[in-house]
């Protein structure tokens, strides 16, 4: 599936912001946890800490405080928002929705609000309908939000899985405009046959929550780490390469390639399929880990930050999740 601007009316992303919970899990710290090292984190993964968010956080508590960011960059108030999408697959509650509680904190009771789950592509799904409602003429203002607290669901025994997830929220504001600023395409694709190998099988209809659920553990993600990232570095280079072509624009003129941030070498790879030169490939999972949904935008916000993220750049995005999905989107910042 694929979204393409082809009317006059354009979407583009007039806000962005990002948040992370204060207290830092490093990888010494894990060292005291479970049987790993630094060193074998850093080799295989390239993280070297991680956000994790107090026990009275919730995922709609980051979510607020990124979203705030980002209206404010934005130039807008809450009130002016009129459709809220937050992507997640760690929601506050299975209901009601995490969006409907960020709906609230903000002072916002007008706009429209619901969740989206695509795992680790959920922001990218999420981009995709901001801008098609926007094209449509639906809405003028769509906040998308990208956010996680993985450490909730995260099986701290598991040495395979721990040492990677973090905590965080991004937020973009997705604005109606008539400039060259612009999300150019959004591609999405999903394959259920793979749907095993990144699972969280306990709370929902097909193991609801028991004693026994607990007892095996199946509230926590499980997942087969050589399968996906066979699979992970070839579906997002196939993605990026159908987003590039479908605007006629070389990997050359990509200024910055933001990857989902699971894996350093998995986006190396990635990059490197791709013709994408290293200074131009963005990284920030080495401070903040694997943050599923909230990879893209957190990644993007930290890029503005460091002042990378500049009016006219080219920027390329793609993610790979469970499910399994995955996307790319071509935007003119």
């Amino acid at each position: 599936m694929s979204s393409q601007n082809k009317g006059r009316r354009r979407a583009y992303i007039s806000g962005l912001g990002g948040y992370f919970p204060e207290n830092v899990l490093t990888n010494n710290d894990l060292e005291r946890m479970v049987d790993t090292s630094d060193e074998w984190i850093r080799t295989r993964t390239g993280i070297v800490e991680r956000r994790i968010a107090s026990a009275h956080d919730a995922t709609s508590d980051l979510s607020t405080e990124a979203s705030r960011i980002a209206i404010k960059n934005a130039g807008l108030t809450a009130r002016q928002i009129d459709l809220i999408i937050c992507a997640t697959m760690t929601p506050d509650s299975l209901l009601p929705a995490t969006a409907c509680i960020i709906q609230r904190n903000l002072g916002n009771h007008k706009a429209a609000a619901f969740d989206l789950s695509a795992a680790c592509s959920g922001f990218i799904y999420a981009l995709s309908l901001a801008d098609s409602f926007v094209r449509m003429e639906t809405y003028e203002h769509v906040l998308v939000i990208g956010a996680e607290t993985l450490s909730k669901v995260t099986d701290w025994k598991d040495r395979s899985t721990c040492v990677l997830f973090g905590d965080g929220a991004g937020a973009v504001v997705v604005s109606a405009s008539e400039t060259q600023s612009q999300i150019l395409s959004t591609h999405l694709f999903a394959d259920g046959r793979f749907s095993d190998l990144l699972v969280i099988p306990g709370g929902g209809s097909r193991f609801p929550s028991t004693h026994d659920t607990l007892d095996k553990r199946l509230h926590y993600i499980r997942m087969k780490g050589n399968e996906t990232f066979k699979i992970a570095v070839k579906s997002m280079v196939t993605a990026s390469q159908t987003a590039l072509k479908h605007n006629k624009i070389s990997p050359e003129q990509v200024d910055l390639f933001v990857a989902h941030q699971a894996n350093n070498r998995i986006i190396q790879a990635a990059a490197q399929r791709l013709g994408v030169p290293d200074d131009r490939v963005v990284i920030s999972l080495d401070r903040f880990g694997n943050t599923s949904a909230a990879s893209i935008p957190t990644a993007l916000w930290d890029a503005e930050q460091k002042g990378k993220l500049t009016r006219g750049k080219m920027v390329l995005l793609t993610a790979f999740g469970g499910g399994l999905t995955w996307g790319a989107s071509l935007i003119r910042w």
